[in-house]
């Protein structure tokens, strides 16, 4: 309807205002709850056109839509606002066309620019947590979402295999990993432990033994023993220490976290974990070989994780490879005085003409850091795929700069398409009770897998606890009790706006009640159930045109007609979020509809005919909709 009455303006400007008006000037938006109407017309922007009041300019425009459009019931103007009613067979025409189409609301396949959504992006020396959940949930639902609007997508993962980060583990694995009776050291195989998770342990073992090794040291200055350091070092301490003189608490305990960090630079085991990277950069066989060992023990945790999670990636990348390529782009960069080399041997950008600072991109040992893979990494990508868009890098809030930053780097090296890459910055998932940001270190990091299989858990209780179980296999229990956890857990984290924190809880995500997914897929059931139980489920919503809609069957029938543009906002924005709240809003309007207004029971057939059509149509929009986020939905809950 908007867009019939858009070419009726556009059409008639001349002899309606006096002039070819713009299409800009042409806006609608929802009608408010308080006035009777269907779609609303922005009247402001013709006022100076027509050099009269909003409402002599509402009343002209309304009058020649009513008498030149058709399916217009009435309008009203209200201040600066034209408000249409639209008739029921306009209501009853567009449920017989989306009745038509299989995946009503979706774009014609791979004909929009192709565009790459990289998520996830593990670290290889832990396993996945509750923050890694958010962003591939995230990641993988942005990416159907974009598909289902017609572009072309490449979902990829960058799987930081190397670093310092990897050689902690490495390094732990091999100085504290206990033998068994046969000589051999941990492994996934001869202990049954998840290879990321064993991988895991030992980044905790370090830095455990990393922890008790500093303080060693701060005890040792403390007691004027600097024998074991430099004097550089012990001077520094010594004027970090001084300083606290005079300081309140909160200063003092950030020069103590100054010293602290002093202090793990000297450590022995730090310094043996740099060595290994060294040698690992080197391509020392035997460093190597223990790298890959470890890393195959984490690739296949991950997989079976991703796998319950219910995401897949068509493109892996892998920072091992790209940061070669990333250093051969400094050394172009240093040719074209993109970057510049300080006295130490490192290697800068100056972004301060951007607004932003210094930033180190090869450290003076010649090995690099994150930026500088990140630089190889986009390069490699538009490289394999030359069709290539864009890239949406979905990653927390906390690396905005960064990204800032690599955009920045991309297009001083001469990039154009970086213009087209974006951060889809999300806020941390927290959890309750002021437990506050997780750091799998320290060893209390929310592990993923565990998190999942307690979702699942809660779900089999609650869903037994309520029955309707009868006659459903042991299997069909098992993958319906899934379905109903991985459902909660997914639209809970993907129901608020990405750029805002969560705050998690678990028993909340699988309530039948509320914004959840449980109760969405609850809704699904019950229609399925219904269209069930009717005798001819084949009904169409042609030759229904004298039918007399009632007020929530109207509404249910603009929520429909407004999944198209709904799927297209998401898009536009990157938010699942809004195809999570559409759909709590359709079924909002369906369960009004279903416990008001009889279907199976109606006398008059036209009726009962037209409320199975707009069941069927609601079942399957809820379907096509949780699908983009990638939850199932059930026929039987």
């Amino acid at each position: 309807m908007e867009l019939k009455i858009k070419e009726a303006l556009l059409s008639n400007s001349e002899m309606l205002f006096g002039m070819q008006v713009e299409e800009k000037l042409i806006q609608f938006q929802k009608t408010r709850k308080d006035v009777s109407g269907d779609l609303t017309l922005v009247i402001f922007p013709f006022v100076k056109v027509l050099k009269c009041s909003p409402a002599e300019a509402g009343e002209k425009i309304g009058e020649f839509i009513k008498g030149n459009v058709g399916n217009i019931d009435s309008y009203s103007v209200v201040g600066g606002f034209l408000n249409f009613v639209i008739d029921a067979d306009y209501w009853i025409s567009a449920l017989s066309e989306m009745d038509k189409i299989e995946k009503y609301g979706f774009g014609e396949p791979n004909t929009k620019p192709t565009i790459m959504v990289e998520y996830s992006s593990p670290n290889t020396n832990k396993p996945l947590h509750l923050g890694h959940l958010r962003n591939n949930f995230l990641g993988y639902s942005v990416a159907e979402i974009l598909k289902a609007n017609g572009h072309k997508v490449i979902k990829t993962q960058i799987i930081n295999d190397r670093g310092i980060h990897i050689c902690k583990s490495m390094l732990a694995w091999e100085k504290f990993s206990p033998l068994n009776e046969k000589g051999e050291r941990e492994t996934p195989g001869n202990t049954g432990v998840k290879g990321d998770k064993l991988v895991g342990k030992y980044y905790v073992e370090f830095d455990k033994h990393f922890q008790i090794e500093a303080n060693a040291i701060i005890e040792q200055w403390n007691a004027e023993d600097f024998s074991e350091t430099t004097e550089e070092v012990g001077a520094e301490f010594n004027r970090l220490d001084e300083s606290k003189t005079g300081k309140d608490e909160k200063a003092i305990k950030g020069i103590d976290g100054k010293i602290k960090e002093l202090a793990k630079n000297q450590t022995s085991i730090l310094r043996e974990a740099k060595e290994m990277l060294i040698r690992w950069e080197g391509r020392d066989p035997q460093t190597y070989l223990l790298w890959t060992t470890m890393n195959n023990w984490v690739y296949a945790g991950f997989e079976s994780t991703y796998k319950a999670m219910g995401v897949d990636f068509d493109k892996l990348y892998y920072e091992s490879d790209t940061f070669i390529l990333g250093k051969d782009l400094v050394d172009e960069g240093l040719a074209k005085d993109v970057f510049f080399r300080k006295d130490d041997g490192s290697v800068w950008i100056d972004l301060t003409e951007d607004g932003l600072d210094e930033k180190l991109v090869l450290r003076s040992d010649g090995t690099a850091v994150y930026m500088t893979q990140d630089v190889g990494t986009a390069v490699d990508r538009f490289k394999d795929y030359p069709d290539l868009q864009g890239i949406i890098y979905t990653v927390g809030n906390e690396q905005d700069y960064h990204f800032s930053v690599l955009f920045l780097i991309l297009n001083k090296l001469g990039y154009e398409w970086s213009e087209n890459c974006s951060h889809l910055s999300y806020g941390m998932v927290e959890l309750p009770k002021g437990m506050g940001r997780m750091k799998s270190r320290e060893g209390t990091v929310v592990d993923a897998d565990d998190l999942m299989e307690s979702i699942v858990d809660s779900a089999r209780e609650m869903t037994q606890e309520r029955g309707h179980l009868d006659g459903i296999s042991e299997k069909e229990r098992e993958a319906l009790f899934e379905l109903i956890g991985m459902g909660g857990l997914k639209y809970y984290l993907l129901k608020v706006d990405p750029k805002k924190r969560i705050v998690f809880n678990p028993q909340e995500s699988i309530e039948l009640n509320g914004n959840t997914g449980p109760y969405i897929q609850y809704a699904h059931a019950r229609i399925r159930s219904l269209l069930a139980k009717a005798e001819n489920n084949d009904n169409t919503a042609m030759g229904l045109k004298n039918v007399e809609l009632q007020p929530v069957e109207k509404e249910i029938l603009k929520q429909l007609a407004g999944f198209p543009n709904a799927l297209n906002d998401a898009a536009k924005n990157h938010s699942p979020a809004l195809i999570a709240n559409y759909m709590f809003e359709l079924v909002k309007l369906y369960n009004n509809f279903f416990q008001s207004i009889p279907v199976l029971i109606e006398e008059k057939e036209e009726l009962k005919d037209m409320r199975l059509v707009l069941s069927r149509n609601v079942a399957k929009v809820i379907g096509l909709g949780m699908s983009l986020l990638g939850i199932n939905v059930p026929k039987r809950m």
